[in-house]
């Protein structure tokens, strides 16, 4: 019979928290590098960096997991569970997660601090607005838009190309209205008319370049860097050349420094950054990861979506900006998305043993980069003991280093300390760490070593926009960049359709865009929309306040 908890809010809500400027004192911190946002969050100055650069990098495991289903299988829970698992068996470990995204908290899933008595918090604060971060992102974004438009009404001294404007405005919200829309319109004092749309802030360049940015001025140097489109001779526009990059940095100054809270059992979370792995790079900031290896002795690190996402984005854009070097891998697994992968989720054991292809090929994929991999079975409530053991098994049949089960959702940390066990010994073990390509290869050839070496696809096929633009970026010196695919996450193809572990197809690229700020290309595979929209039935209708002011629905 499952165990029956208080609701993940309900626990959040409850928990007797520690002021935060105590956590950070016990991680080593000085008072002067901890700026307080309040008792329970704040911001730590980058000075820590130069203060800690002689002290040895802690060892650094990455979470991630299976292919997802659309409800989400717990990587965050499990990554929250894992810092516990560590602290409860006598380690000293530091958290890095994303922030969490107005889409999602009022979309499909809810909110993203973790679930059951395996959460960070305070809950609430880092799921509605949190210190701002991402609404100063946006911000800094539309800045630019702005002044872009503004440049090309008075004069057009830079001589813009106005259809060739690729710099897009974002919101944070789920609003599939404004992926496709025309601005100007009115008479000519309000612009150029254009075609034009939004992405949701996580998919922002600004928010890719904050993630990434090395320190204030990096930052700076990064926005300036950015491209918003050519000239009518085809010359590449920068945001320096608009004089955009200074007023942008100002907006951002205070967001590059990562944010510090809790988990329930006291140990230091780093909450930074909120890019999406389908559509964005998909992890935490780049100054979260290094602060925290400064910190402790492991540092728990995760990536969005499956390992065919975030993780291959952490590995082959993330590892090679900051010169990170991973110790291990912890892959999430659970029943129920075995059995979806069987396109069976009512089935029984024999839907998990063909639904494991999909366990299979996501170990082959963390094999792929040299690395070993811990599976975490994290155990949801009507998950049998024979159906848990056997998904243990398979992961070892596959492959796995170890494979040991979670259940700090209702034990704490203590429900994880197999798992930390297990995840402290394979990062113990030598590894062979390497890229998937090099970045000196042509660009179509970076978009193919993905796509059949991650994804297990024949092939790619670039549709005419992506190969106009290869060429393009080829006469512009943008070829040396990684790549960033956009595509599904649903599934390891770029077609939502096709589940559990698919063959015989190929990638389609229909477009191409550069973040020359960030430092990368993005290819958009497939139908995938860096815009997401509400359901029918969104998890909003469930967010409301009680007779006593409380929040409730949020989960």
């Amino acid at each position: 019979m499952a165990t029956q908890i208080p609701s993940s809010l309900e626990i959040a809500q409850s928990a007797i928290l520690r002021p935060v400027g105590e956590i950070a004192e016990e991680a080593g911190l000085l008072p002067d590098e901890v700026e307080l946002y309040g008792r329970y969050k704040a911001k730590i100055g980058l000075s820590v960096l130069d203060r800690l650069a002689d002290k040895p990098d802690a060892k650094l495991i990455c979470v991630t997991a299976i292919t997802p289903t659309k409800a989400g299988e717990g990587k965050t829970t499990t990554s929250v569970s894992l810092t516990q698992g560590l602290g409860a068996i006598g380690r000293n470990p530091t958290l890095c997660l994303r922030e969490a995204s107005l889409g999602p908290v009022f979309g499909i899933k809810g909110g993203a601090a973790g679930a059951g008595y395996a959460q960070v918090v305070p809950m609430e604060d880092m799921n509605l607005h949190f210190t701002g971060d991402i609404h100063a992102i946006g911000a800094a974004n539309n800045l630019l838009a702005a002044m872009l438009e503004a440049q090309i009404l008075h004069g057009n001294e830079l001589d813009i190309d106005p259809l060739s404007i690729s710099w897009r405005r974002c919101v944070d919200i789920n609003d599939r209205a404004l992926r496709d829309i025309a601005v100007g319109l009115g008479g000519r004092a309000n612009g150029y008319v254009r075609q034009t749309g939004f992405d949701i802030t996580a998919a922002s360049e600004v928010m890719a370049i904050v993630a990434v940015a090395r320190d204030l001025q990096d930052l700076r140097q990064r926005l300036g860097a950015i491209t918003v489109g050519s000239t009518f001779e085809g010359e590449p526009v920068t945001a320096e050349q608009l004089r955009a990059a200074g007023a942008m940095t100002v907006l951002l100054k205070d967001t590059i420094k990562p944010n510090l809270v809790q988990t329930l059992e006291g140990q230091p979370a780093f909450v930074h950054c909120g890019p999406f792995a389908n559509i964005a790079h998909g992890n935490n900031s780049l100054v979260a990861d290094r602060v925290a290896l400064k910190l402790g002795d492991f540092v728990v690190t995760e990536s969005g979506f499956g390992s065919d996402m975030g993780m291959e984005k952490f590995m082959d854009i993330v590892c090679r900006v900051g010169n990170l070097r991973p110790s291990a891998v912890v892959l999430v697994a659970t029943v129920k998305a075995l059995k979806h992968h069987a396109q069976d989720p009512e089935g029984g054991t024999d839907a998990i043993e063909k639904g494991a292809a999909n366990l299979a090929r996501h170990l082959g994929i963390i094999r792929e980069f040299g690395l070993n991999a811990v599976v975490a079975v994290n155990r949801f409530p009507g998950d049998s003991d024979e159906e848990i053991q056997l998904v243990r098994e398979l992961a070892l049949e596959h492959g796995a280093y170890a494979a040991e089960t979670n259940e700090a959702v209702t034990q704490g940390g203590e429900g994880a300390a197999a798992l930390a066990e297990a995840a402290v010994a394979a990062a113990d073990e030598p590894s062979s760490f390497d890229y998937i390509y090099p970045l000196d290869a042509p660009i179509e050839k970076k978009i193919e070593a993905i796509a059949k070496r991650v994804y297990g696809a024949d092939g790619i096929f670039l549709l005419k926009t992506a190969q106009d633009k290869i060429k393009q970026f080829v006469a512009d010196g943008f070829d040396k960049l990684p790549i960033c695919m956009a595509k599904t996450h649903l599934s390891l193809s770029h077609d939502a359709n096709l589940p559990n572990a698919p063959t015989g197809f190929t990638v389609t690229v229909r477009d191409i865009r550069a973040y020359t700020g960030a430092g990368w290309l993005v290819a958009l595979c497939g139908d995938m929309q860096t815009m997401p929209g509400l359901s029918a039935s969104p998890a909003a209708f469930n967010v409301d306040i009680d007779a006593e002011g409380r929040t409730v629905g949020l989960f």
